[in-house]
């Protein structure tokens, strides 16, 4: 893979896609417990929220296959439209493309269900286009341990970024001294985000 000087992910450059999470999908999921990944969605979702990213979410055939987005992900992003799909890659779909091109963001973060197609596929089209990509790989799940290796070696191949969310929510917020960071910590929902964000309540930040 080719060197490349880093460049942080900042509320400027960046947008959160988040691809068919699903009611029928999350059925299968095995590489992670249903609850932690409804858990780390939700969080993802609620921080990218705080610090006023760009969102979208798609599912792909929702009145046949594979049901709707799941209920808990709906409730912490009122008002975000849900773009439906019949492609496989979301990044084939012009509606989906048309709505990220327009933010004139140029680092996506994905998540998706299952990790190696819903979340690889569009990161590595992202990448082929010239985007910087990133995957958070605790807000996505697959099928099969197998699964689960066979996407991130691909990813990473294709120079796909892999994290997990709560890193990359931190690394946009960059300075615990914005308004926002109490609101992005609690959105976390881990054992020390939490602690921080009581610690910033309490300093009055």
């Amino acid at each position: 893979m080719t060197n490349r000087a880093y460049e942080p992910l900042t509320t400027e450059n960046a947008a959160l896609v988040l691809v068919d999470h699903q009611v029928g999908l999350m059925t299968g999921v095995r590489d992670i417990s249903a609850g932690e990944l409804k858990h780390n969605v939700v969080a993802l979702a609620r921080a990218a929220k705080a610090l006023k990213l760009p969102i979208f979410v798609t599912t792909t055939a929702r009145d046949s296959m594979w049901g709707p987005t799941f209920p808990e992900l709906v409730e912490a992003l009122p008002g975000v439209e849900i773009i439906d799909r019949p492609w496989v890659n979301a990044y084939d779909c012009p509606l989906v493309v048309k709505a990220i091109e327009a933010t004139g963001r140029k680092k996506l973060i994905f998540a998706g269900i299952s990790l190696e197609v819903c979340a690889a596929f569009p990161a590595m089209t992202a990448v082929a286009r010239g985007l910087d990509a990133y995957v958070a790989v605790d807000a996505s799940g697959t099928f099969s341990e197998t699964k689960r290796e066979a996407g991130l070696l691909r990813m990473m191949q294709a120079g796909v970024i892999v994290s997990d969310y709560a890193t990359l929510m931190v690394e946009i917020l960059k300075d615990n001294r914005r308004p926002e960071a109490g609101a992005v910590y609690g959105a976390l929902d881990m054992p020390w985000a939490t602690l921080v964000s009581q610690i910033a309540s309490a300093m009055g930040k």
